[in-house]
């Protein structure tokens, strides 16, 4: 390929929150004079074309995917979507109108076949998938396309322990069908690479762990920090601040966070950043629970890396996870930490070190752990000076920028 760019496609449902940003941050990290990338990411809505006035249809009245570029792409773009901040920063954008999480066979046919055609077109060297919907249509729609290298990253999994066995089952199936189209792997997270292995849905020598890269620079750890981000919350003096960030939805068990916060104490405020589909039924539940009078729901903020030294602990009540980058950068402001040991979790909160775990799926041991953070300050300070001693150089995204080349450029034409 001489001295040409290497053309990579990033395929993405959504560019938001933990998969979006580790997708951002590795692409930004790489060197644009060795590559070129795009990055296709899916619709806003919640069903995709059937919700874009003017949308055509296809057979039998399926919506066909409407397609934006460039600027067209971020016009109007929700509030936490990366996809502005990857144009913003030069790279190529497309959004796919019905590249959406929920399953809809005929939509999703469609979607699988604008992507390849997209692909296709495009000429990639490269195919790098992220997220359930996107890796499984982005890599049929490569393979199809006649991709040379397609690469795709467990940030997580689509099957966890609170779904039903059969499927759980038809999700793993599925992913190993899916294995047999993908050249390398990676994973967000030693025991989600382990998981990959075990199960099958990816060979011991074909894939890798990524950090979930966070730029320390955004980071504020001071005493001044602190009070300034106190300040900016409004709160009264001498409260002590539980805190959390993420989609308000059923993987971060908005219900059992609330329920954990009010067994802790009456002098114990709480604030959720951050938003979702199950917003209401978390501030209904912060009524019945009696805890809405010191419970703030903040919504999608630009400005968490300024607000997490605020907080006395971060809370983190997910049922499933990857190893979410807010994790990290509540390690880097220097907040204790507790966390239910779900997936790669525990590689940072190790029990006792650098934190606290708790089984997911039930709220009074998160409960505990909180309140022992509360009350045992000293234990509290030396777990998260730990922490934050621990992170080193390894969650930059340099490193991870590092990972993806060596990936991009494993067994192919262009070493």
């Amino acid at each position: 390929m001489g001295d040409r760019r290497v053309k990579v496609a990033t395929v993405i449902t959504r560019m938001a929150a933990g998969a979006g940003g580790v997708s951002l941050r590795g692409a930004l990290a790489l060197d644009p004079h060795r590559y070129d990338i795009t990055v296709i990411a899916g619709g806003h809505g919640i069903t995709g074309a059937a919700d874009t006035p003017g949308a055509s249809r296809g057979v039998r009245g399926t919506p066909e995917p409407t397609v934006l570029v460039g600027t067209d792409a971020v016009d109007d773009a929700p509030r936490g979507d990366l996809l502005l901040d990857a144009f913003k920063a030069g790279l190529q954008v497309m959004r796919v109108s019905t590249l959406v999480p929920q399953i809809s066979p005929r939509r999703d046919a469609a979607t699988r076949r604008t992507l390849t055609q997209l692909l296709a077109e495009g000429g990639y060297d490269v195919v790098h998938t992220h997220s359930a919907k996107a890796g499984a249509l982005g890599r049929i729609a490569a393979s199809r396309a006649g991709v040379a290298r397609i690469v795709h990253t467990f940030h997580g999994f689509p099957f966890h322990e609170f779904q039903p066995r059969w499927l759980r089952a038809a999700y793993v199936r599925a992913e190993r069908y899916l294995a047999r189209r993908t050249h390398a792997f990676l994973a967000v997270g030693s025991a989600v690479a382990a998981q990959a292995i075990r199960l099958g849905l990816a060979p011991p020598d074909g894939i890798r762990t990524i950090p979930p890269a966070v730029d320390s620079a955004d980071l504020q750890f001071s005493p001044a920090a602190r009070g300034l981000a106190r300040r900016r919350l409004g709160l009264p003096t001498g409260v002590r601040l539980v805190g959390t960030v993420g989609r308000v939805d059923y993987q971060k068990a908005p219900e059992l966070w609330i329920d954990a916060l009010a067994a802790t104490g009456d002098d114990v405020w709480g604030v959720w950043i951050g938003d979702g589909p199950l917003r209401e039924q978390l501030l209904a539940r912060a009524r019945k629970r009696g805890v809405a009078d010191r419970f703030c729901l903040l919504g999608h903020r630009e400005d968490v890396a300024d607000l997490l030294p605020a907080f006395d602990v971060f809370a983190l009540a997910s049922r499933y996870e990857g190893l979410p980058c807010v994790l990290i950068e509540a390690i880097g402001a220097g907040v204790p930490v507790v966390a239910t040991a779900v997936n790669a979790v525990p590689e940072v909160v190790v029990p006792g070190e650098t934190g606290l775990l708790v089984p997911p799926g039930t709220a009074a041991p998160l409960g505990r752990a909180i309140r022992y953070l509360l009350e045992e300050p000293a234990e509290a300070a030396r777990m998260a000076r730990t922490a934050r001693e621990r992170l080193d150089q390894r969650y930059t995204p340099q490193t991870l920028g590092a990972a993806l080349d060596h990936t991009y450029r494993g067994r192919s034409t262009w070493n």
